[in-house]
């Protein structure tokens, strides 16, 4: 996580650069999604049992592995919207197993900065998205994000819905349920913590609040599923190699919402829709819960964990 971090640029579909694509290309980048859209396509035992099937509409592309060239600042198009989104790429894999079809309401319940958000809003295919931040800061550059990359009919409170609160009150709200929800927690930003000074959650200062991450991490998640209708989809997500974050979380989690309010949640096998993109990322080897994108010097994405969850009751 010390080495050189690789980003990935998220090609914004409502841009209307005709160009970035052959320039993309012509730096020896690729679309990591579509080349496992191929691989997914030529294997039909894959194409059976991956959770997700992938959006034909998302597109990030890459750099080839070991190669950790930088792309060039975007420029607005015509219209004044930014042709495409800098990020870690591996960001984009809870959108993606996310599965939004077409006709869908999500809620995004810890939005900001917005990336996940946004890509997101790329597979076209959200009814209605509800953003959300409890950071007056974090939401504002939703916001800003937002409004860089999308025109402006999309951003309505009919379309896209953004507030600034605490994403725990969703337990109370039972007016407001949700196809899929995507619970991208605040945690110890790994990579973040080891490069940075500045806002750092290791520092003495910030103890308490760093051990109370998982409690917090678990009632945010607890939210999520309350906000999902029967049926519906919760990913939850980290930055974080912690398995007090990420697995013990989603185990707690899973227990309470049986125990305490009586709602039934399945985690879902992302096994294959993980071996898809294997030739970009590198994966922990079996975890017991959910999946993890580790850093790696020829792929240094990462790291993200994630875990999809169906509310069955």
């Amino acid at each position: 996580m010390l080495s050189e971090k690789k980003y990935g640029a998220l090609l914004n579909n409502f841009a209307s650069d005709s160009d970035i694509v052959s320039s993309f290309h012509s730096q020896g980048c690729r679309d990591f999604i579509s080349a496992a859209r191929s691989t997914e396509s030529q294997d039909p035992e894959l194409h059976d049992h991956t959770a997700a099937p992938l959006s034909s509409n998302i597109q990030c592309f890459v750099f080839p592995r070991g190669d950790v060239s930088r792309f060039k600042p975007a420029r607005p198009d015509s219209n004044g919207l930014l042709s495409y989104y800098l990020l870690d790429a591996a960001s984009v894999l809870p959108a993606l197993a996310l599965d939004v079809q077409p006709g869908h309401s999500v809620l995004d319940l810890c939005a900001g900065p917005g990336g996940k958000t946004l890509a997101l809003l790329q597979a076209q295919a959200v009814r209605f998205l509800w953003a959300n931040d409890l950071s007056g800061s974090r939401t504002a550059r939703l916001r800003r994000t937002l409004q860089s990359y999308l025109p402006r009919e999309l951003l309505t409170e009919d379309r896209v819905y953004i507030t600034s609160s605490d994403g725990r009150q969703w337990r109370n709200k039972d007016e407001h349920k949700f196809d899929k929800v995507l619970v991208d927690v605040p945690c110890t930003t790994d990579r973040h913590s080891l490069t940075e000074e500045d806002n750092n959650i290791f520092k003495r200062s910030r103890t308490k609040e760093r051990q109370r991450l998982p409690l917090l991490q678990m009632e945010l998640l607890l939210a999520g599923i309350q906000a999902t209708r029967p049926g519906g989809d919760v990913l939850y997500s980290t930055c974080s190699l912690s398995q007090l974050q990420n697995q013990c979380v989603v185990e707690q989690a899973v227990s309470v919402a049986q125990k305490e309010m009586d709602i039934t949640v399945k985690v879902q096998n992302l096994s294959s829709f993980v071996q898809l993109f294997s030739h970009t990322f590198h994966f922990a080897p079996q975890p017991a819960v959910g999946e993890l994108v580790l850093p790696h010097l020829c792929a240094n994405f990462g790291p993200i964990y994630m875990c999809k969850l169906q509310r069955i009751s």
